[in-house]
């Protein structure tokens, strides 16, 4: 069997990272300018929360596949389905087609995003982890920067449907590389796929986002109690609950999905915020988010190399409380219209926050198992950190349209003309200034709820488990 060349894979690995991070922030550049052709405002955090939620419920699903047939086939599984979604979506006639296809782009992100990290977690030591990661971290920030003014450009030179085939090219580089230069050795025998737990989690969390009555809460509710039921039930759970018996897996857990829902939150609103309420363009929109792609490179590279000497609850904790902290500062600020300067700063922050909390709990969660649950460790924890932001962002969307709702007066095509060439193109004064209330209204409400959120993420972080790292054998 042919040997692994480990430069050529980790080069596809950071490939494939790059591709997922910048769809982050050039679609969030983008989506204002989308909402003024296609229009469809009322569903505008659908595009975010259908693209979150596909991944969302495919994480543990390839998680469990990677472990049991192989990581390479299962992450170029999902460069394709991301690839075929991103063509749909620029090809996209209306707002339900693209959320759709945004779906389809979400299941193929479910694979590239764990197997990444797992396959790194493969080829490297412990002690070898804490250093590449901070080199993935680079390259999410990298693409994180990029993303904003390459968004900008094409919104501007081109059209928005550009900013889904650029990912075309670089899919296709990824699975080239990753197609001659990893190999892997699986041992083969008999496994069972865990059918009844693939089909209720993601029918618990669809009826959540779905339903905003007591009701569907309760069947949501209902749904989620089988899930766990039969998880404890099965040979081979898609999700094992064994793992979250230990305080490690159950603190990363919580954590990730408060990093989850504060990262897309952010990423989701703060360009319709910057657009539509203080009348910026679609690159100063995306620059306002920009320098979160800056923080977080910087504190994933201090933190790897400060794991060795002082473990992992410091800088968990450090990166809790930053990112608690900025989370408050953008509440406040957002009622006081602030410079877009200002903004940029807290975004930093927020960069750093994240940056040293994620880091941090990916490494010690890979750490805390061997090769056989790598995989579903490593997707377990992204699971929670996509459920946050999937759930995050359809609550916090229903807030915000709840808010819009209230504005009866506002003309229909309001928020398209609103966003068109030109804010407020073909709108009197007074309805645009009504629509940019409302949102106001609305966007510093969902701001208010991410800090708690994040607050709430501080305070756990506080009881993560003492631990240094140890050398091991990948």
């Amino acid at each position: 069997m042919k040997s692994t060349h480990r430069t050529l894979t980790v080069s596809a690995l950071l490939v494939t990272m790059f591709v997922a991070a910048l769809e982050i922030t050039v679609v969030s550049t983008a989506m204002p300018t989308v909402i003024a052709e296609l229009g469809g405002i009322h569903v505008y955090t659908w595009v975010f929360t259908a693209y979150m939620l596909a991944s969302t419920v495919s994480v543990p699903i390839y998680g469990k596949l990677a472990d049991l047939y192989g990581r390479k086939p299962v992450l170029l599984w999902g460069i394709v389905l991301f690839l075929l979604g991103s063509m749909a979506s620029g090809a996209a006639g209306s707002m339900t087609q693209l959320i759709i296809a945004r779906t389809v782009q979400g299941l193929g992100t479910g694979s590239m995003q764990p197997m990444t990290m797992t396959i790194a977690g493969d080829l490297y030591t412990p002690r070898e982890r804490a250093r590449v990661q901070g080199l993935f971290g680079s390259v999410w920030g990298f693409a994180g920067l990029v993303g904003p003014l390459l968004g900008g450009l094409i919104v501007g030179a081109l059209s928005w449907r550009w900013v889904f085939y650029v990912n075309v090219p670089f899919g296709i580089l990824a699975i080239l590389l990753l197609s001659t230069a990893l190999h892997e050795k699986v041992e083969r025998h008999s496994h069972t796929l865990d059918f009844v737990g693939a089909l209720l989690l993601p029918a618990a969390i669809v009826g959540l986002l779905l339903g905003q009555s007591l009701p569907w809460f309760v069947v949501s509710l209902l749904l989620l109690v089988l899930f766990l039921w039969n998880e404890g039930q099965v040979a081979e759970p898609i999700l094992p609950l064994g793992l979250f018996r230990t305080r490690l897996m159950a603190i990363a857990s919580i954590g990730g999905a408060v990093l989850g829902a504060v990262m897309t939150a952010v990423t989701t609103f703060v360009p319709l915020f910057v657009q539509g309420v203080l009348g910026g363009s679609p690159t100063e929109a995306g620059m306002a988010i920009a320098p979160v792609a800056i923080g977080w490179p910087v504190a994933s590279a201090v933190s790897a190399r400060l794991l060795v000497r002082v473990g992992y609850s410091p800088l968990v904790r450090i990166g809790f409380f930053l990112t608690s902290l900025a989370s408050s500062l953008l509440a406040w600020t957002a009622s006081r219209h602030p410079t877009l300067t200002t903004w940029y700063l807290i975004s930093f922050l927020l960069g750093l926050g994240l940056g040293a909390a994620n880091t941090t709990l990916i490494i010690a969660v890979q750490g805390a198992v061997g090769w056989r649950q790598r995989g579903v460790a490593t997707a377990s924890t992204l699971l929670f950190r996509a459920l946050g932001g999937a759930i995050g962002v359809g609550l916090l969307g229903g807030v915000l349209a709840s808010s819009l709702a209230r504005e009866a007066n506002l003309p229909a095509d309001a928020a398209r003309k609103l966003f068109g060439r030109g804010p407020g193109a073909g709108l009197d004064q007074e309805a645009a200034q009504s629509l940019a209330h409302a949102l106001e209204a609305g966007l510093s409400t969902v701001f208010w709820m991410l800090a708690a959120v994040a607050l709430c993420g501080f305070v756990v972080s506080m009881f993560f488990p003492r631990m240094k790292l140890e050398p091991e054998s990948p």
